[in-house]
């Protein structure tokens, strides 16, 4: 295992890695709800599914502009290489929350185009959730870096590991937007919103299988850090957590509960963003550039600390609170109860 080290770079690293964490885990079910539009054609059903979200969606990109300024401001060097490397996936990333932005007010404007906006809606939740996987595929798998500048093609993001975890995220969301739904919702969408969630579990975990066997072989380090001996002393706890919460998970659909599938989810998601911290780490650009090599002078990063240190607790306190007041259920009837 890479030695650990905690000084004002590595704090910062920790800052993105959770500014872009609750990124994840907060519009993660947000665009996995615009994913399951297609397998609900009723209209009222996906009014109610809006509207478990409309109160607290346009904060969840809060994150990603954080975690995004963040890497700017703290890691300069990392954001001037990534950016290069990445213009394609996060192009059509921002092309597809825009979609989606966009669907999202102008639907309830209109009935005679609804069913297009609706289709805006899945299609750029789709394309985002996409284009965030191959991205972190693309980053995995390696970046071509000389000295310090991005040195590959336009097309180096695009190989068959990256499209992998693309279909890996778009899974794994899925999978929160429909146990979100089992959490919010009644009745005949709840019990779909159940069916549904079974299946992208069973897919959700194959696509972790999956990545988890192939990442090992894109790098010499991946494979000595994650099985070779004293190194499995520390790796092995996490796919038995996986494991672990898969059974609870399972357990908590067989017995129809309400808020742990949601919960065991986001510990599922949990869990797996640790064990891509173990790959990179102390890589920022994998297996080329480290967190220190990528950090702004340290009199930068102690300024900046301050303003993280009294803005994030706000964005936390304030999000607590959304979602603390639109908590229960949403019907089409009555709205929140």
């Amino acid at each position: 295992m890479a030695e650990f080290t905690f000084d004002i770079a590595t704090l910062w690293a920790f800052i993105i890695a959770f500014a872009v964490f609750m990124y994840i885990v907060m519009d993660g079910f947000d665009l996995g709800l615009g994913m399951l539009f297609p397998f609900f054609p009723k209209k009222e059903d996906r009014n109610v599914i809006m509207n478990t979200v409309a109160p607290v969606w346009d904060g969840n990109e809060t994150w990603l502009v954080l975690g995004g300024g963040g890497l700017m401001a703290a890691f300069p060097l990392a954001y001037a290489i990534l950016m290069p490397a990445l213009y394609t996936p996060i192009i059509a990333m921002l092309i597809g929350l825009i979609f989606r932005g966009v669907a999202f007010e102008f639907r309830w404007r209109t009935r005679s185009e609804r069913n297009r906006w609706d289709i805006a809606f899945a299609g750029g939740s789709l394309i985002a959730a996409m284009a965030q996987g191959i991205a972190l595929g693309a980053i995995l798998q390696g970046i071509h870096v000389e000295g310090r500048h991005y040195a590959g093609g336009w097309w180096d993001w695009l190989t068959p590991f990256s499209i992998l975890t693309g279909c890996a995220v778009v899974a794994g969301y899925g999978l929160l937007g429909a146990t979100w739904l089992v959490m919010k919702t009644t009745g005949e969408l709840r019990d779909h919103a159940y069916r549904l969630s079974w299946y992208l579990l069973v897919a959700t975990l194959i696509a972790i299988v999956a990545v988890s066997l192939a990442t090992p072989f894109l790098q010499a380090d991946y494979w000595r850090r994650w099985f070779e001996w004293p190194n499995i002393l520390f790796t092995a706890p996490i796919p038995i957590a996986v494991a672990a919460i898969t059974l609870l998970l399972l357990k908590s659909l067989a017995n129809k509960q309400d808020y742990r599938p949601f919960v065991l989810s986001l510990v599922l998601f949990a869990i797996t963003y640790v064990g891509l911290g173990v790959s990179m780490y102390p890589y920022i650009v994998p297996q080329s550039i480290t967190i220190w090599q990528a950090a702004a002078p340290a009199n930068s990063l102690n300024f900046m600390i301050f303003g993280v240190a009294i803005l994030v607790p706000i964005i936390l306190a304030y999000t607590a609170w959304a979602y603390w007041v639109f908590r229960g259920k949403v019907d089409a009837s009555s709205g929140y109860h």
